[in-house]
């Protein structure tokens, strides 16, 4: 099947994303502290320190979002509660950062982060939940007929013979 590769590849993916947010901010911060730059009169050293503070968050963010990957890799079962709701947040920063990349990078950056996007909703897709799409047989009537299914519709009166 293809639900473990995608969910190692995602973890991988998001590992390497956490160690290149935090470099990233890190070098910023150093930049900033350097060259003693000041954004509208913000002082430099809270500036550098927030941006190192912040890159270290964000890392721990998308490395807490690899964990979930890769336990749902280990176990071979779909993310449930706050790791569904970890990746689903990790596929809506990745939109949000593939637009941003498209306005401000260029395409590369925005393919890449569209591909990472697609990988989390592969992910989720492919560990999707079969009885809730309300197709199975517990809610087919007796008759084969589609049944209510639903737990407050009364059963169905027997019919006599």
């Amino acid at each position: 099947m293809v639900r473990r590769p995608v969910a190692w590849i995602v973890a991988v993916v998001l590992f390497v994303e956490a160690l290149g947010v935090v470099g990233l901010n890190w070098i910023l911060g150093t930049v900033v502290d350097n060259q003693q730059m000041s954004l509208a009169g913000l002082d430099p050293d809270v500036m550098s320190t927030s941006s190192k503070v912040g890159g270290f968050v964000f890392g721990l963010y998308f490395v807490l979002c690899g964990v979930v990957a890769l336990l749902v890799a280990l176990r071979n079962r779909p993310p449930a509660g706050l790791g569904r709701v970890l990746l689903i947040s990790a596929a809506v920063v990745h939109a949000l950062l593939g637009a941003f990349a498209w306005g401000l990078m260029g395409r590369p950056e925005f393919v890449f982060m569209m591909v990472v996007l697609a990988l989390i909703v592969l992910l989720l897709m492919t560990y999707d939940r079969q009885g809730e799409s309300g197709s199975g047989p517990a809610d087919a009537a007796p008759d084969g007929t589609k049944g209510g299914g639903s737990p407050l519709t009364p059963p169905q009166a027997p019919s006599t013979p």
